[in-house]
């Protein structure tokens, strides 16, 4: 996480933008289309700022949804743990936190304002920590924004800020970091020749497997039914190969949040969670997946790494960390 990601939404002193109630994705998808329209109207389609370009900057606002309530919640959540093999109890876990707080997070993402285009965005990194527990009955306030806009050999990234806090005290802190390829900051001069941007490849040695993950075809519109997140990609063939893949890839996010359920009730109920996306996870598909426990350096006792990758080929799809507070 950048240093500032790590500034609380409450320290930049952002116009505060307050929404009646948390927004539904399928709206805000519209809103994307037709927004990632006029950004790639504006710009050309390979990434090079057009002549004239002034500095791009993110708009600095805070949006809130204040008083949300949970204690309808409970079927919702309940799938969700299901779903993923979380524990079924009253307590939303950090990957449901973050589903709550997704639509926040894109209302953010389809403002006039907001220089990127919503369409084609690829999900990074997420990093996330439960400060205290949230449980069913908690009244929220929902908090999101959008931070550190900055180059990418493969375009520009970008961290949306979640926050959710009960009873004034921050409870849940989430950033997921994306990225617009092909889209290239007018600070950065003259583009680079084909080729000359991409970084060698990071090795990755499988681990013994823990787990293996039998992925049905249908596993992107499972998650979709508990999070709300009917991207394309996810949703039919036909959808992802109208963004380049070859068939339908499963939610980052689902495959993350799977493994925080393997590490289970061992992370306590205040912890971090750490996760960087590699490769999609094609649909249907295997993966093989290690949770291991962390050598104590002192630092950080208690803590789990966790990979997945294709058995077949060994390439990893993500690795990420849970740390107990």
């Amino acid at each position: 996480m950048t240093a500032a990601a790590q500034q609380s939404t409450e320290r930049r002193n952002p116009r505060l933008v307050t929404l009646p109630a948390l927004p539904g994705l399928g709206g805000l998808y519209a809103r994307g289309v037709a927004s990632s329209g006029r950004i790639t109207v504006g710009r050309s389609a390979v990434g090079r700022a057009l002549p004239g370009d002034r500095e791009v900057v993110l708009p600095d606002v805070v949006h809130r949804v204040a008083d949300v309530p949970t204690a309808g919640l409970t079927g919702r959540l309940t799938d969700y743990q299901r779903l993923l093999g979380e524990r079924v109890d009253d307590t939303l876990p950090a990957g449901y936190l973050h589903v709550l707080a997704f639509p926040l997070a894109t209302s953010v993402m389809v403002r006039g304002d907001f220089p990127l285009p919503l369409l084609g965005m690829v999900h990074l990194a997420n990093s996330a920590s439960v400060h205290l527990p949230v449980r069913l009955g908690d009244v929220l306030d929902v908090r999101a924004c959008a931070q550190d806009l900055r180059p990418h050999r493969r375009g520009a990234q970008v961290d949306l800020v979640t926050e959710v806090a009960v009873g004034g005290e921050l409870a849940y802190r989430g950033v997921s970091t994306y990225l617009a390829k092909g889209f290239r900051l007018p600070s950065e001069g003259t583009p680079p020749p084909p080729g000359a941007q991409d970084a060698p490849r990071e090795e990755f040695t499988p681990p013994v497997p823990t787990a293996r993950w039998d992925l049905g075809g249908g596993i992107g519109r499972a998650y979709a039914a508990v999070s709300g997140d009917r991207n394309p990609i996810h949703m039919s063939a036909l959808g992802a190969k109208a963004f380049g893949f070859p068939r339908t890839i499963a939610h980052g996010m689902y495959t993350a949040a799977r493994a925080l359920a393997e590490v289970g009730a061992a992370r306590g109920d205040a912890y971090d969670w750490t996760v960087d996306f590699a490769a999609p996870v094609l649909l249907p598909g295997t993966v093989q997946v290690a949770i291991t426990r962390v050598p104590d350096d002192g630092a950080h006792p208690g803590a789990f790494a966790y990979a997945g990758w294709n058995g077949r080929t060994g390439k990893r799809n993500f690795t990420g960390t849970v740390t107990p507070r």
